[in-house]
């Protein structure tokens, strides 16, 4: 008979009559056999060192052709060039299980002629690898993975979206199986105690403990799997975690309870099963609820972008795929388009609105020979321009990688809880083996040593510890949406309680981003429905601004028909009615039209002409918004410098900054500008948050530790932002920062009520001073208390 021995590379043991024998080594195929000698040749062999307690796949022969990846359909869509000349690809490898894969994979593919950089995140096994095409092609570094026993397949941002979203649709029905199955075993544990104080017969406790049993079932096995797996695979990975910790503590007080069931005597614990696996099933929904894929922003950016352009060909307009816009195209846009290919205007003129990319305020008047930016939109203007770059290469699509890239790069959160839990959990598992030890010595009881043991696992079971960070943290994301504040990750609240850092962006941040009319002259009496109606037809914000004003000093005011009406881009509108002439614009656009006005203020102004005589001028201001002087202040009295970055110009700039009491600014800062400057911030050691609202604002966004976007900004800026603040107000911006750092001071003082609470039960536990009853109780009023402390956040926010 042949026995079974273990592959020299995979692990998995076969008979030794089927398996290919090599000297002292035995392979179960060609391809283990391939691959092991592989590693050998080069210098790779220390991976089995790292993952000698591993069982592998043996590499499989069927893939599909690899020549795939190198056809110019799948580089055009999933292969990008790098700002150094390089290739970049993202990848998802299959077939990774632990460190010790991802060690033996990047080790591997470095060690490729042509390949610059392998990286792979073990948490999605999502590889970026970067290679000089004209050395290596992507082919052969796939060859290489397979070689070596694992697969890859483009990173498909929707794909993994799904995979998210099975993932909580998962943990929704794990969650309802616990809480449903939980709440009946509590009504059967209500009759348990009562019985154990005021008497029961034991049929009638065995009939309960077997409807406990049932319901337990599921809760610990179908909604507590997620941490008998977690346990699994932290011990394959020669890790002690909190999963191992509940596994072994739900498990072990399941298996007492049903020998206590069957024997009919003493206590079982079902109850304390189910409420174990339900609270700290509880931390790890709220997990999964926070986490936020990189791939979630950079989809909402492409949604963002329509998908053709207008295109004349032989003097024709006709719709053309974006993608397949070449340079020295000419490219058709109206006015109220988004312009998506840079380059340089051939027919027509008119204001774009920059602001998306710049920060400016003010739209930018452009005519022929000028150049357009991808990622503006035209406010007025109706032009034809040739395309000097394809859309991979424009500056809308840089930004897509760029932020792709901020994204990736972004600080991961360790949670205080995990971090302490994982030695915890260690020590807690060793202390109830001593304790089981020393009990069956004396008194030589494996039940009465089995029972203390038990007593032990489940007084310590960190459930104080789970839900420290999680129960504060949802109250205080609670009271946080009652205030119009949306944080998309818990941990936001921790981190931001913790930054010292605030750089604000100017226009829709700081202003409201909108002129408003601050000062009127009136030099001449006019039908106010003259001027109402000249400008309400315009998309220039100063009309708007003028428009909104004239409506509100005059309730009765309405539009009129002019016999004719011609706005001209970046000046001003003209207009008659009456056999009079209307003219209305900035100064320049009133000179040009012989009206001599001899003086020019500082803030921008809407002039208004009625038969060649001055009627009245209009200072138009972005208006500041209210709450700024307590954030400032607020932020000085906890030490947290404020920058300002704007795109505005100096004076403007300059001027707000004075108004606001902010002694840091910055201006004419692009997008790549400020997310630079957040990574001085970084370089400095420090922690920074970034409040903004445009698509200008989003590098900077997505680099930073915390983001803040307003809820009117671009859909853009607030999917990328961790907080959304829906009302647009700096109170809310306040409120946010005060509601972080006392949600951050009960998560530290829920996390001492836990390790108080050990370190006076568990002394206790071992001594055999509680059983496991008292032990569950114990454990469930800790449970209790730390969430009673929580909710003080809600008290104190009652009032406020």
């Amino acid at each position: 008979m042949s026995s079974k021995i273990p592959c020299s590379h995979c692990h998995l043991e076969f008979d030794s009559c089927i398996m290919i024998e090599e000297g002292e080594l035995h392979f179960c195929c060609n391809g283990c056999q391939g691959v092991y000698h592989l590693l050998q040749d080069k210098g790779l062999d220390s991976f089995y060192e790292k993952s000698k307690n591993v069982i592998l796949a043996p590499p499989l022969e069927n893939y599909a052709d690899s020549s795939n990846f190198d056809s110019p359909s799948f580089y055009d869509k999933f292969v990008k060039v790098n700002s150094e000349g390089f290739n970049e690809v993202s990848l998802i490898i299959e077939g990774i299980h632990c460190s010790a894969c991802v060690w033996l994979n990047e080790k591997a593919l470095s060690k490729m002629d042509g390949v610059i950089e392998a990286n792979i995140n073990f948490t999605n096994n999502k590889a970026t690898i970067v290679w000089a095409d004209d050395v290596v092609k992507l082919s052969k570094i796939i060859d290489m993975i397979r070689a070596i026993g694992y697969n890859a397949f483009a990173y498909d941002a929707m794909t993994q979206e799904e995979y998210v979203n099975k993932e909580r649709k998962a943990y929704y029905l794990k969650m309802a199986v616990a809480i449903f199955a939980s709440m009946n075993i509590m009504w059967i544990a209500v009759a348990q105690y009562a019985g154990y104080f005021s008497g029961i017969t034991q049929d009638v406790k065995t009939i309960l403990n077997i409807a406990e049993w049932i319901l337990s079932t599921p809760v610990l096995f179908y909604s507590g799997w997620v941490f008998f797996r977690g346990a699994y695979y932290g011990l394959r990975a020669k890790i002690v975690n909190m999963d191992l910790l509940v596994a072994t503590g739900a498990l072990l007080t399941y298996i007492y309870s049903i020998y206590i069931t069957i024997m009919q005597r003493g206590e079982a614990y079902f109850d304390s099963v189910s409420m174990i696996i339900t609270f700290v099933l509880i931390g790890k929904f709220l997990e999964v609820l926070s986490k936020k894929s990189a791939a979630d922003s950079l989809d909402m950016i492409i949604k963002n972008i329509p998908s053709e352009v207008r295109v004349l060909k032989n003097g024709v307009i006709t719709e053309c795929k974006l993608d397949d816009a070449r340079v020295g195209d000419i490219v058709v846009v109206s006015s109220g388009e988004k312009v998506l290919l840079d380059g340089e205007i051939l027919k027509g003129s008119g204001s774009f609105d920059e602001s998306s990319l710049t920060g400016e305020s003010n739209p930018v008047y452009k005519n022929i020979g000028m150049s357009v930016v991808s990622g503006t939109t035209s406010i007025d203007a109706d032009v034809h321009f040739m395309a000097t770059k394809d859309f991979k290469h424009s500056t809308l699509s840089n930004i897509v990688s760029l932020l792709e890239s901020a994204i990736n790069k972004k600080p991961k959160i360790q949670q205080m809880a995990n971090r302490l839990s994982e030695y915890f959990s260690s020590v807690i598992l060793l202390l109830a083996l001593v304790t089981f030890l020393g009990w069956w010595q004396w008194p030589n009881s494996f039940e009465t040593s089995f029972m203390v043991a038990v007593s032990v696992i489940v007084i310590a079971c960190p459930c104080a510890l789970a839900l420290a960070t999680p129960v504060a943290t949802l109250v205080g994301l609670s009271i946080s949406a009652s205030r119009g504040i949306l944080f998309k990750e818990a941990a936001g609240l921790e981190t931001m309680a913790t930054i010292d850092t605030l750089v604000l962006d100017k226009t829709g941040t700081i202003t409201v981003g909108k002129p408003e009319v601050v000062r009127e002259h009136i030099y001449k009496e006019f039908d106010r429905n003259l001027i109402y109606s000249m400008v309400k037809p315009s998309k220039h914000p100063i009309s708007w601004g003028v428009a909104e004003y004239i409506k509100g000093q005059n309730q009765n005011v309405g539009e009129i028909i002019f016999d004719e009406y011609v706005q001209i881009p970046a000046k001003g509108i003209k207009a008659k009615y009456d056999n009079k002439i209307i003219l209305g614009g900035n100064l320049k656009f009133i000179n040009e039209h012989g009206i001599d006005v001899d003086f020019a203020l500082e803030e921008t102004a809407f002039y208004f002409v009625v038969d060649n005589e001055l009627a009245a001028i209009y200072e138009l201001k972005d208006r500041i918004k209210e709450g700024i002087e307590e954030l400032i202040a607020n932020m000085q009295q906890k030490r947290i410098e404020v920058v300002l970055l704007s795109g505005d110009h100096e004076n403007i700039t300059k001027s707000i900054a004075r108004q606001v009491g902010i002694k840091t600014f910055l201006y004419e800062q692009t997008p790549q500008d400020k997310a630079e400057y957040i990574k001085t911030i970084h370089d400095k050691g420090k922690k920074a948050v970034m409040v903004g609202d445009g698509v200008n604002d989003i590098l900077a966004l997505a680099s930073a530790d915390i983001a803040i976007a307003m809820g009117s900004g671009s859909d853009i800026a607030v999917e990328v932002g961790d907080v959304v603040l829906l009302d647009d107000s700096l109170r809310s911006l306040n409120d946010a920062f005060k509601i972080s750092q006392t949600t951050f001071g009960l998560i530290k003082q829920n996390l001492l009520i836990s390790l108080v609470y050990n370190a006076i039960t568990i002394p206790l536990a071992m001594a055999g001073y509680v059983i496991p009853l008292v032990a569950a109780i114990s454990m469930s009023l800790s449970s209790l208390l730390v969430v009673g402390n929580s909710m003080r956040i809600r008290y104190k926010w009652r009032n406020r």
